[in-house]
């Protein structure tokens, strides 16, 4: 390991130190992926990009056991107590408490949130404060959030960067003893087009547009949230749309809830800053979806 090049050097992060570490502590690649709550397979790259890096041998691999070369030993004993200050000296800067990422969100957060913080929070230690704000991205461009679910279109020119997380059903909700879809379990959403619409211009994420410009609803009257919405379609003035996991989530003794057939889904996006997001914000960003509805 004398005379490595410089350009290996580089390639390696505190992912490969880590990783190696773990297996030279263990001497088990399934026992130190367990410990970093990680896949073998993608541990097994790890040691293999670093070994790469390296130039050189760290460890011996059989399929009974796992042993250190010389280069692996001298490694490991450096590296610890390393990785010891660096810890120590990370701790140190956030006075010994862990750090935080705010995830806003708007309305109600999607179920399938809560297996992603809680996998996001055991892989990096970091705990999540949830942050409502029933505003455009839910307040990550007034900086209230590092990180937002979003549902619905992003705004045109909104500074941020997006992916779809997953996709939510439509249903229709209207007034108890209206006279519109009275009876009607379920209803086209082709049929909608003939009724007059409520529409959440601020969160909302149904509006005459969706339609075919020859064939659009009429617009009833608009709301500025979610709570207004929710009383206007009770009050009777027209049809409301939203996302079934939002709607059925509020109760009203005046509301009725009817399934729609063909009606586009809800995306529901994650949002980060597209300059300087928090690092934090970045690795949640990138995780994996998960859920019944997740997009990959």
């Amino acid at each position: 390991m004398d005379h490595v090049p410089a350009d290996g050097l580089a390639s390696i992060d505190l992912r490969h130190l880590r990783g190696f570490l773990a297996v030279a502590d263990e001497l088990s690649f399934t026992h130190a992926a367990d410990a970093l709550r990680t896949g073998q397979p993608a541990l097994t790259r790890t040691i293999r990009a670093l070994e790469t890096a390296l130039g050189t041998r760290l460890l011996t691999r059989t399929t009974r056991r796992v042993e250190l070369t010389e280069a692996g030993s001298r490694l490991r004993e450096e590296l610890r107590p390393l990785l010891k200050r660096l810890d120590a000296t990370l701790r140190e800067v956030t006075h010994g408490e862990p750090p935080l990422l705010r995830l806003g969100f708007i309305s109600l957060l999607p179920e399938a949130c809560a297996t992603r913080n809680a996998a996001f929070e055991a892989a990096t230690g970091a705990g999540i404060r949830l942050v409502r704000r029933d505003t455009l991205l839910a307040g990550l461009t007034s900086g209230a959030c590092d990180v937002a679910v979003v549902r619905g279109d992003i705004p045109p020119g909104a500074a941020v960067r997006t992916r779809v997380l997953l996709h939510e059903p439509r249903i229709a909700v209207v007034a108890r003893g209206a006279a519109e879809l009275a009876g009607r379990r379920v209803v086209d959403w082709t049929e909608l087009a003939r009724l007059p619409l409520v529409v959440n211009t601020v969160t909302g994420t149904t509006h005459p547009g969706l339609w075919p410009r020859d064939a659009q609803p009429e617009l009833a009257c608009t709301a500025d949230n979610f709570d207004e919405w929710l009383e206007a379609v009770a009050a009777g003035h027209g049809v409301g749309v939203a996302p079934e996991p939002v709607a059925r989530r509020h109760s009203h003794p005046n509301l009725r809830y009817v399934r729609l057939k063909n009606a586009p889904q809800v995306p529901v996006h994650l949002a980060i800053p597209t300059h300087e997001a928090h690092p934090l914000a970045e690795r949640y960003f990138l995780a994996p979806a998960t859920g019944p509805h997740a997009t990959t």
